[in-house]
């Protein structure tokens, strides 16, 4: 495995897009192609089949440093690895699309589904920008919303929504506004990205929303580095969840008005007469 990383410049060598694209329709057999790849939560027991496929066969595989670490050890010998850190997202899909005039089959990773918070949007962007014409897949993954859920029952066995904490690209009040909604049409709400040592804040104002329309006592679900190595698992109430240990890897289930905690676990009824005869 040969490893790379984007330079400071967030940014490659970049090969010639026009003069490869024209090798590739004049040779007519290119297999340049990118594979965006969700390698689910963390452990290699919920990467499914295709996505596992995707990474044995890639020349390049393009990813966070993080991500990239959790599936280390089924990259082939003679892959080469670029990564590189939060927030370079853009670059990462120039260069997969750029590898991929190249004619190299790049994988693309993401944690959880990419179509999900991931990096299937920004590469099928970047490739419609650049007018490159190659294959995109998009591989789906095991989304974080629903691993941390099998760890803690069933809570969104019925209709739920997700809303990222994360402002960095959404307005607060766009966020806000979306919190609101969401609680006052008693959804049972996933909460992605909740806060860091330098960003409490948000998590602080989603617990006074979410109160305002939800009992006190209505069960909350938190699954930190769910599928990973050290998870942590605990199930408390909306009154207390500010008090638990919630960080960037921390995954937050607020039930609805119907959610209740079965046999220690946490269950929100689909609807079904449980005495029908």
């Amino acid at each position: 495995m040969r490893t790379s990383s984007i330079n400071n410049s967030g940014k490659k060598p970049k090969p010639n897009p026009e003069k490869n694209e024209n090798e590739r329709r004049d040779g007519g057999s290119s297999r340049g192609r990118i594979s965006v790849v969700g390698i689910g939560p963390g452990a290699l027991e919920h990467l499914t089949p295709k996505a596992k496929q995707e990474l044995e066969r890639a020349d390049i595989i393009v990813g966070y440093a993080t991500y990239v670490k959790l599936i280390k050890s089924i990259i082939k010998p003679d892959a080469e690895v670029i990564s590189g850190r939060m927030g370079r997202e853009v670059e990462r899909a120039r260069t997969a699309v750029m590898q991929a005039l190249e004619n190299k089959r790049v994988v693309v990773i993401s944690s959880g589904d990419p179509g999900v918070y991931g990096m299937a949007g920004v590469v099928l962007e970047v490739a419609a920008l650049q007018h490159a014409d190659i294959p995109i897949e998009i591989v789906p993954g095991v989304k974080a919303a629903t691993a941390a859920a099998s760890k803690l029952g069933a809570p969104i066995v019925g209709d739920f929504a997700v809303i990222s904490l994360s402002d960095l690209l959404t307005p607060w009040s766009q966020i806000e506004k979306r919190l609101e909604a969401a609680a006052e049409a008693d959804f049972v709400i996933v909460l992605y990205n909740p806060q860091s040592p330098r960003r409490t804040e948000p998590l602080a104002k989603a617990h006074k929303i979410l109160l305002r329309h939800r009992s006190p006592e209505t069960p909350v679900g938190i699954v930190r580095l769910a599928g990973r190595d050290g998870e942590e698992t605990a199930i408390t109430s909306l009154n207390e969840m500010v008090d638990a240990e919630i960080d960037m890897v921390t995954t937050v289930i607020v039930g609805n008005s119907t959610t209740r905690v079965v046999n220690n676990r946490m269950v929100t009824p689909r609807g079904y007469d449980l005495f029908q005869a």
